[in-house]
């Protein structure tokens, strides 16, 4: 695609795999609000767009799929990827990631930089990804499958709100944990566990972009 700082963010993700990975890195939304474009992105944050646009283009790797690509696929297949890439994987990490920051909690509760809380939120958002992809597997995926996704607005609506908290509570976390920056001289549970975070938030901010601007724009009749 022809790239500038006009396009929107949804689109260079989509376009671009190294984009998702830049955007995260400047703290661009291109998942739940994808649809400004860079250079407006850019101006709220006092960010130089060019700038940005210049890391996607060094950083992009020949030969990754990009989200694009997965829009060329059957419904059928895409959801399944959705499932078996994101939902999968996401169930078990979720109690991995909580059981670490049990930990860290328990046993660095008197240090300045402790995340305190961060378990009882990570249990939080625990409940709320599984009903949500819960509600995506047992009503919504069927039903596109199915074909029926123009006669889906109503769940997609709903889904569409939930991906918007479900980034709010990223950002809780990624403040709780100074942007997955553990303190020097943190233990290896730490560290180990504000990667996982950092990944995790990695995966759900694709896995988010390519719902609201893939698979849901295609279900409603609106690819663009």
């Amino acid at each position: 695609m022809d790239a500038s700082v006009q396009t929107s963010l949804a689109d260079l993700a989509s376009h671009i795999p190294a984009a998702s990975r830049v955007f995260r890195r400047y703290g661009l939304d291109f998942c739940c609000a994808g649809r400004r474009s860079l250079v407006s992105a850019c101006a709220e944050l006092g960010l130089d767009p060019a700038l940005v646009l210049s890391e996607v283009d060094r950083e992009s790797t020949p030969g990754t799929v990009p989200a694009a690509e997965l829009a060329t696929r059957s419904t059928a297949t895409l959801v399944q990827y959705i499932v078996e890439h994101y939902h999968e994987p996401l169930r078990a990490e979720l109690e991995r990631v909580i059981e670490m920051a049990a930990k860290v909690e328990r046993a660095h509760a008197r240090k300045d930089r402790c995340p305190h809380g961060l378990t009882a939120l990570l249990q939080a958002m625990k409940i709320e990804l599984e009903d949500h992809m819960d509600k995506e597997e047992l009503i919504l995926f069927p039903l596109l499958v199915r074909g029926a996704g123009s006669t889906a607005w109503g769940p997609i609506a709903v889904l569409t709100q939930e991906h918007d908290d479900h980034g709010a509570r990223l950002q809780e976390i990624r403040a709780l944990t100074d942007s997955f920056t553990p303190p020097k001289g943190a233990c290896p549970t730490w560290r180990a566990l504000y990667l996982a975070l950092d990944e995790q938030e990695q995966a759900l901010m694709e896995h988010v972009h390519l719902e609201n601007h893939i698979l849901f724009p295609r279900a409603l009749g609106n690819p663009h």
